[in-house]
């Protein structure tokens, strides 16, 4: 008996003992979780339904093989119906960006096409800005996306969540000696400067990724003179002057003008393709892109023609109007109807308004064909990655192309890369806005006109610096624009549009080794680009080093200083946090230095509401400097 208590008590024990080690394997209770299944393939649409005017061909349906789809905020509704496909012959274009031969390239860098699409068609580490010239030695640029990783404003709030943008790395010094020729795309857009202008106003401090320098100097008007002579050819002025914030260097400015043209009655084509998804119910987005597409239709001409395309996840049928008169009651009330709902599927939109505008190139081949694609870019169905949208909706016919528009809407919530990678890629321009009212000041008959007005397509510079002169030089800004120098003769598409009347400016900082006399020649600079009707290749040419200014405070033209410190203001504070690297010794007291130098031009300057903004928004990139410059950082304030 005892025998047998003790065998019970042993039992007893080993299973209290078996049951203390099951329950440390399972540790504590967790919340059951239900995996997410992985997405069904979509089937693909029949025929779209459009609403037809004028008896236009209803467009062909064609399926189209759907790229995964990468979701960043609004949740991918449940449809049967696939993206209107691409119809034969309306493709959109995408060339992809100029790729740069080992050894053979420019040292300042340059855009080159790798593999921009990762497996679910969001944008992989392989970016436009990848393929560097041996002498950048850039890392490869990615999409930066603020909100919940960057820093607060001191005393304001944090950033906004899920925006998206690209550091597409500045460019570096570059020895003369060594590569004395810079070329790269011209640019007149000014998103990235309206863009910081917006979160500045709504308290947030502006994302150093989002700061394209060159759209920033482009945002303001210098009071270029066009050459009344010469309305065919770019009026082009060079000027040199010491560098407002180091006394080794100077600053060359560059000018652009292309001249006014009249209009000759040629008609226009548009598509408006408008983002109808849920994102665009924040704020006020549908009603500036409603003010917006409203404003279009009024400014345009009897003998223009207009059509309207609706997407969330799909495209919404009963809302496409294929092309029509502007005062055709079905685009007013198409347009009166956008409305937030479901996803957003860009290629959809894209895909069809491309199809649509094709097809009304083919009946009216004397136009000029735009599509305009307004959205806060956030795409979550289907493509994601622009190129891979573009390639989508490919356009290859060069003689007549179809010029992509994109206008931006929203503060949170947006994709800055998407929107700004379609219009240059797609043969066109970027615009952000952020209100109604201005929706319709940009889109007045008399802005809208000129702006649909190209005086230049694939617009390109390449500056020669003379080593006599010039021991180094660096391009501000332009960093996404610059091109290996042998493709400065070959006529590409991410080259640049030039609207008539429009200027581009173009800051390099140099190191000179003699101060030039009156009639040197520091450099030479030479445009090319292709004449819209015609089509033919043209090019211009011109010297640089007069006038050459002793001091930037002897300057006549104050808009000249203007000009210098919103260039470095914009190229300074590009560069937080400080990455390091040659050429890259920079403090950030130099934004405070800029601001006590933008003061004094008040006298001159105060009374334009342009310039009244600058100086607001310098005041708060100063304010946010202690978000991105911390005090233990190690770098200097």
């Amino acid at each position: 008996m005892p025998t047998l208590n003790r065998l019970s008590l042993i039992a007893l024990l080993s299973l209290f003992v078996a049951l203390l080690l099951a329950a440390a394997c399972r540790g504590p209770a967790e919340p059951e979780v239900n995996p997410q299944p992985a997405a069904a393939a979509r089937p693909a649409a029949a025929t779209t339904p459009v609403t037809m005017s004028e008896n236009a061909a209803a467009p062909a349906s064609v399926d189209v093989p759907k790229a995964g789809a990468a979701t960043l905020s609004e949740p991918t509704t449940d449809t049967a119906a696939a993206p209107a496909a691409t119809a034969e012959g309306g493709q959109m274009p995408v060339e992809a960006p100029a790729t740069v031969d080992s050894g053979s390239a420019s040292p300042q860098g340059a855009t080159g096409a790798a593999d921009f699409a990762g497996p679910d068609g969001a944008t992989s580490a392989a970016s436009p800005a990848a393929t560097a010239a041996p002498q950048a030695q850039a890392a490869p640029a990615a999409p930066a996306t603020g909100g919940n990783t960057t820093p607060a404003q001191a005393g304001g709030q944090p950033q906004p969540s899920l925006t998206t943008f690209q550091n597409y790395q500045r460019s570096p010094v570059v020895d003369t000696w060594q590569d004395p020729v810079s070329t790269f795309s011209l640019d007149t857009d000014r998103t990235s400067y309206q863009l910081a202008l917006n979160w500045a106003r709504a308290g947030y401090p502006v994302e150093p990724d989002s700061v394209r320098a060159e759209e920033w100097i482009n945002a303001f008007d210098y009071g270029y003179a066009s050459d009344p002579q010469n309305t065919d050819e770019f009026a082009i002025t060079a000027e040199v002057f010491p560098h407002p914030l180091d006394s080794r260097k100077h600053l060359a400015r560059l000018a652009f003008q292309a001249p006014e043209l009249r209009d000759d009655g040629k008609p226009l084509n548009v598509t408006l393709v408008l983002d109808a998804s849920g994102s665009m119910g924040e704020g006020n987005r549908v009603d500036i892109a409603r003010a917006a597409a409203a404003s279009i239709r009024q400014s345009l001409r009897p003998q223009d023609r207009i059509a309207v395309v609706h997407f969330t996840d799909t495209v919404i049928p009963q809302l496409t109007v294929a092309h029509s008169r502007p005062d055709d009651r079905s685009v007013q009330q198409s347009i009166a109807q956008l409305q937030p709902n479901g996803a957003t599927n860009v290629q959809a939109g894209l895909d069809l308004g491309v199809q649509l505008a094709a097809e009304i190139r083919r009946q009216r081949p004397d136009a000029y064909h735009y599509v305009i694609l307004m959205s806060d870019g956030v795409a979550n169905v289907d493509a994601t990655n622009p190129f891979a949208i573009l390639e989508s909706a490919a356009d290859y016919q060069r003689d007549n192309p179809l010029r992509l528009i994109t206008l931006g809407v929203g503060i949170a919530n947006y994709n800055d890369y998407l929107l700004e990678q379609l219009a240059q890629h797609g043969n066109g321009w970027y615009r952000y806005l952020d209100t109604p009212e201005q929706a319709r000041t940009v889109f007045r008959r008399e802005n809208w006109l000129a702006l649909a007005l190209p005086f230049a397509d694939q617009t390109r510079a390449q500056v020669t610096w003379n080593p006599e002169f010039v021991r180094n030089w660096r391009l501000i800004g332009y960093e996404n624009r610059i091109t290996a120098d042998h493709l400065f003769e070959q006529n590409r598409k991410e080259f640049a549009e030039i609207p008539s009347g429009a200027a581009a400016t173009v800051f390099y900082e140099l190191e000179l080794t003699n101060a030039p006399a009156a009639g040197d020649t520091l450099g030479t600079v030479e445009l090319r680009w292709v004449e819209p009707d015609s089509g033919l290749s043209l090019q211009q040419q011109a010297d640089i080093g007069n006038p050459w200014h002793p001091a930037l405070t002897y300057t006549p033209n104050p808009l000249l200083q203007f000009g210098a410190i919103v260039a470095l203001a914009a190229d300074r504070y590009s560069g937080l946090p400080y990455a390091g690297g040659p050429g890259y010794a920079y403090s950030g007291s130099e934004l405070a230095t800029l601001l006590d130098q933008l003061q004094p031009l008040a006298s001159d300057l105060g009374q334009l509401t342009s310039y009244q903004d600058f100086a607001f928004l310098l005041e708060q990139l100063n304010h946010s400097l202690p978000a991105y410059w911390p005090g233990d950082s190690g770098y200097s304030r």
